[in-house]
């Protein structure tokens, strides 16, 4: 890999759940920001967005915050929101950018009429809270966090600022 890329690889419950390069835009040594294509495999369809081969995220990613933040464009460049991933802190080591997914998710769709919470039942049935109780305290303050700034119409504004 150039200096310029990194690899991504999303954990879950200690399994790697996906690994795909990306473009390394910044690090500030707080906030990381890469570029890669849709990652996944044909279309993914969620019904209020659909990731689609050609899409391009600009992934935000921050070493003191508990969630990413992922800005999503067609392949033509028309915005079509933000999903945001609540997270464990983010690791860069060398051009391996590593980040543990706590199951729970957000999208805000690009006129930012749709707020979405996602995946709160698996969160529940995934069992961070027995295991790790402050981990999943802090994925819950994460996801309200976010709603609370895509609400307010801050989100993309939190991309360029330490916490």
């Amino acid at each position: 890999m150039s200096a310029s890329s990194v690899e991504v690889t999303l954990t879950k419950a200690g399994r790697i759940k996906v690994g795909y390069p990306a473009q390394l835009l910044t690090d500030d040594g707080t906030h990381i920001a890469v570029r890669a294509e849709w990652a996944g495999t044909g279309v993914r369809d969620f019904g209020f967005v659909r990731f689609e081969p050609g899409d391009v995220f600009t992934e935000h990613y921050w070493r003191d915050r508990w969630y990413a933040v992922k800005e999503v464009r067609s392949s033509d460049g028309v915005l079509k929101g933000w999903y945001c991933d609540v997270t464990r802190p983010a690791v860069l080591d060398g051009d391996q950018l590593t980040v543990e997914d706590l199951d729970l998710d957000l999208w805000v769709s690009a006129d930012h009429s749709e707020i979405i919470r996602l995946d709160e039942d698996e969160f529940e049935e995934s069992g961070l809270a027995e295991r790790d109780p402050k981990a999943a305290s802090r994925a819950v303050q994460a996801l309200d966090e976010l709603e609370l700034l895509a609400q307010r119409g801050q989100l993309t504004q939190s991309l360029h600022t330490t916490a």
